[in-house]
């Protein structure tokens, strides 16, 4: 996919690497590695690659805590340092929420 069409994609859309449209598209019926932009054009489609993502992107690792969701989902672009600040903000709001629903946030909070 070229870098334009990633760009196009709609901030809604968690597939967010080019290599999630070819797996997501053969388990859901679109050919997402020749029209991609699908994803962003269908609601319909748009839905079911968000599941898709879920299930099989971040659902596995939600055990390991909220920082393995993060690297689940935006890795690359906040994990390992390269957005620190990001990070931080997330964790604070997820324990701000964990602390007003009176649950527990769980370890291993960050990235």
């Amino acid at each position: 996919m070229q870098s334009q069409q990633r760009l196009l994609r709609p901030r809604t859309d968690p597939t967010l690497w080019n290599f999630n449209y070819g797996p997501a598209g053969t388990a859901i019926g679109f050919d997402g590695l020749n029209a991609p932009e699908t994803v962003a054009t269908d609601p319909v489609i748009s839905f079911k690659t968000a599941l898709w993502y879920w299930t099989n992107r971040v659902q596995p690792v939600i055990s390991q805590g909220f920082g393995a969701t993060i690297r689940a989902i935006n890795g690359a672009l906040e994990c390992d340092g390269a957005n620190s600040a990001t990070v931080q903000a997330r964790v604070r709001y997820y324990t701000e929420y964990c602390r007003q629903l009176g649950v527990d946030p769980g370890n291993n909070l960050t990235c």
